[in-house]
């Protein structure tokens, strides 16, 4: 017979085994019957587990939020562009309008009958470096009784590539530079203003010069 630790009536458990003549083994908590050979073991009953003895398993971690996708608006501003003009000598000079210097014409120079007058009206002169600009011809009032003789035209003018405005306000602000010592502080001071202007220009459309 074998007998286990002895254990609190109240918590005792006995398992019989039996073993009959025939070699039969049975289990039970009951004690065997006559004829059969008895085993006995008392164990510890099984008991529920006192109320917060597990561990409650610790919450799943919630994933983090994606992170907050940020815009940024970026303007862009087209390159300023810039003209070269032709004048009717054949001179180019270049201007920020795609219409060139406005001249007055008289009508027989566009393939019309010339007025009866000796002397048509002179185109106005396009200003030049260090020149003051000459007043343009204004035609006739119509309000007067005189006849109209001509007309406005502008030189034709083609806008350049990117590439060349840029070379060319590089050129422009290096002959600032060669010319600026030389001049007085009065003279400086609208070239101080134009390289100001060609370095925000630069900056802006050339990649910052």
């Amino acid at each position: 017979m074998l007998a286990a630790a002895p254990a609190t009536a109240g918590d005792a458990l006995t398992i019989y085994r039996c073993t009959a003549s025939d070699g039969t083994v049975s289990l039970g908590n009951q004690p065997c019957g006559s004829g059969e050979r008895q085993q006995q073991r008392t164990m510890e009953r099984p008991r529920d587990p006192a109320p917060g003895a597990n561990p409650v398993p610790p919450a799943p971690a919630q994933p983090a939020p994606p992170p907050r996708s940020i815009v940024h608006v970026v303007r862009v501003q087209d390159p300023e562009p810039m003209y070269a003009c032709t004048a009717p000598d054949g001179e180019r000079y270049l201007s920020d309008q795609p219409q060139g210097t406005p001249r007055w014409v008289p009508l027989w120079v566009a393939g019309r009958a010339p007025p009866p007058r000796l002397h048509p009206p002179r185109p106005p002169a396009r200003p030049g470096p260090g020149r003051d600009p000459v007043p343009p011809v204004r035609p006739p009032h119509p309000g007067t009784a005189l006849v109209a003789t001509g007309t406005w035209v502008q030189d034709p003018c083609e806008r350049l590539p990117q590439e060349e405005v840029c070379a060319r306000l590089s050129d422009r602000r290096y002959g600032i530079l060669r010319v600026y010592h030389g001049l007085m502080p009065s003279e400086r001071q609208a070239l101080d203003a134009e390289q100001a202007r060609i370095d925000a220009r630069m900056a802006r459309d050339c990649g910052g010069g």
